[in-house]
Order: structure tokens, then C-alpha cells, then sequence
């Protein structure tokens, strides 16, 4: 895994994501209740926060977790909620460590089918069937990871050519886009709720 994403915005905090499949990871477990690049330049503050270039689930999986804690929380917070956050990180590096050695990529590495590769992505804290898919849709779009049916696996987030979540991002028109998206189907939701009112 080595290519070039456009999610944080950011070309540190993107180059980390391109290369480290934990922090590809770390990210999308941290993109909720909070703005897309935010979530996603959270992995790139955390290494540096760390002292080191890359994140390693046996590190973090073994790390203090007050300390760890105390890592997300400095000014500025990693999340909205930097303590929460921090124990959902170490549960998934401890979930890798025990099920793949530490090896994220070893979630997605040899996987036969995208129904599989959705219930390994499922599997792990902190992702639910949503999360999933669209990690499912990001790793078959942009990270080269297409095992047969990933796209029918990833449900509406693998359709080529829409806009629909992080998975669809590759610079900031797509972006734009994606949040056009969002703010859509939020209006929809408020308007749905208002009228059963």
C-alpha cells in the first residue's frame, strides 16, 4: 500500500494514510461527529505526537491508556472525543494484534470475495456495517484492493462515479461534492423527522 489519498488535506497527514494501512484504518474508525479531514488527519497528529514516523498496533495496542488518552486530548484535541476515541484505537490495535499479528493489511491481504473482506471489516471495534462498507468501497477504489464483488459488497459506497463518502475523495472538488452529499441527506432526514411531527 502506497499510493497517494486526498483525505485530510493535508500532504503529511495524506502521505501517512497512502502508505500505512493502520492509519488508513485509525482514520476512518475516527470519521464520525466530526469534519472528514479532521477524522483523517487524526493518524498523522498521533505519530507525531508519538514520536515516530509510522503508527504500530503493538505500540499503541501496549501504550498506558491514560497516557494514550492524554496523547488525543492535548490542544489540539484529535477528536471531540479524544478520551473515548483513544480507548476505541487501542481496542481495535489490540483486536489486529491478536487476529493479525499486528498486521492491518492482513485483514484485507488474500481475501477471496468482498462479502469476506465485509465481515473482516465488520469484525473489527468499532466498525459497524456502514464504517465497513465504506472502508470496503475506499480500499477497492483508490487502494487497489478488489477482491471478486468487493463493489456489491461496499452496497451504495461501491457505485463508480458517486459521491457518497470519504471512498470518493481525491482532491477538493470531490470533497466539495461528497459534503453536498452529506448535507442532503441530513436536510432529508430533518425534513422527514418535521413531518411526522
Amino acid at each position: 500500500m502506497d499510493v497517494t489519498l486526498h483525505l485530510a488535506q493535508d500532504p503529511d497527514a495524506d502521505e501517512l494514510l497512502g502508505r500505512s494501512p493502520l492509519a488508513a484504518l485509525v482514520g476512518m474508525l475516527l470519521d464520525q461527529q466530526i469534519p472528514m479531514e479532521w477524522a483523517f488527519k487524526g493518524p498523522s497528529t498521533i505519530a507525531n505526537r508519538l514520536g515516530t514516523r509510522d503508527l504500530d498496533a503493538h505500540g499503541i495496542a501496549a501504550y498506558d491508556p491514560e497516557e494514550f488518552a492524554a496523547l488525543l486530548t492535548e490542544k489540539p484535541a484529535v477528536h471531540r472525543y479524544p478520551g473515548s476515541m483513544a480507548q476505541r484505537i487501542q481496542q481495535l490495535c489490540q483486536y489486529l494484534v491478536e487476529h493479525y499479528d499486528g498486521d492491518p493489511s492482513a485483514v484485507w491481504e488474500g481475501v477471496d470475495s468482498g462479502r469476506e473482506l465485509l465481515k473482516r471489516l465488520q469484525e473489527l471495534p468499532g466498525f459497524g456495517k456502514q464504517k465497513a462498507q465504506i472502508f470496503l468501497a475506499l480500499l477497492g477504489k483508490q487502494l487497489g484492493v478488489r477482491p471478486e464483488g468487493w463493489a456489491q459488497a461496499a452496497g451504495a459506497y461501491g457505485e463508480p462515479g458517486s459521491h457518497r463518502s470519504v471512498a470518493d475523495i481525491t482532491g477538493p472538488e470531490s470533497l466539495a461534492l461528497v459534503r453536498a452529499h452529506k448535507q442532503e441527506l441530513k436536510a432529508a432526514a430533518k425534513a422527514a423527522k418535521a413531518a411526522k411531527k
